[in-house]
């Protein structure tokens, strides 16, 4: 089988642990066939010739910006046949002053619902609440997400504004609770692909501590998430 190359671009907000969890998907990478490649910057996007040889581009880059050429590079990329694929917000949450990299991605991070104020204690945990991520009917026959049911987390639960040209594999829904402001339930994406061009793209919401990236179903949903993506034939 010949090799394909995997280019991990990593960075950002250090909270999301950006070296730390890719680090967890590199064995799965070089097992499944790929040379890894790492990067800490997206200015690597706007090498033409080292995007043109990528077959899978994985994301941990939260918030930050993107120049114009490294933009370019991205979306010409996964037109082109390049994968992209990413977690949480590395991929979801990148680059807030970009339109042209949030309509590639399909969804934009909003908010993370807290606790009631009560409950509080000023630190990450404020925004953990028990969540169910649900399988959709594609979702049950995709395969990335076939074989997977219904399942519980809890840690960030990510309202994701997003448009109807993805594909969503599972989802989940906010509740009405007294202490938001909104008056009915908001269902949002936790796992959707988007087809680009001749490319694909995966994203998965779970993922903002390294203790939800290890969770079987969460950790699954991603190894296969990325091998979809990946350049196809």
């Amino acid at each position: 089988m010949t090799a394909r190359t995997a280019l991990i671009v990593r960075g950002g907000w250090d909270g999301h642990h950006p070296v730390a969890a890719t680090d967890l998907f590199v064995p799965f990478l070089e097992r499944d066939g790929f040379t890894v490649r790492i990067e800490d910057t997206s200015g690597v996007y706007a090498d033409a010739a080292l995007m043109a040889a990528t077959d899978l581009i994985v994301q941990s880059v939260t918030m930050s910006e993107i120049s114009a050429p490294a933009l370019v590079g991205l979306r010409d990329a996964v037109a082109a046949g390049t994968g992209l694929a990413g977690w949480h917000g590395g991929i979801a949450d990148s680059y807030r002053s970009s339109s042209d990299y949030l309509q590639l991605i399909g969804g934009q991070f909003a908010t993370h619902p807290g606790k009631h104020p009560d409950e509080r204690h000023g630190d990450e945990t404020d925004n953990y609440l028990p969540y169910t991520v649900e399988i959709t009917d594609l979702g049950r026959t995709h395969e990335i997400t076939a074989g997977i049911d219904d399942f519980a987390l809890t840690t960030e639960q990510y309202w994701v504004l997003h448009d109807d040209l993805i594909d969503v594999l599972a989802e989940t829904t906010h509740p009405v609770q007294p202490h938001h402001p909104w008056h009915r339930p908001i269902t949002s994406p936790t796992v959707w692909t988007r087809l680009w061009g001749r490319g694909r793209v995966f994203v998965a919401t779970p993922g903002h501590s390294l203790d939800v990236l290890q969770d079987e179903n969460v950790r699954t949903i991603i190894e296969r998430g990325m091998r979809w993506a990946a350049r196809t034939a």
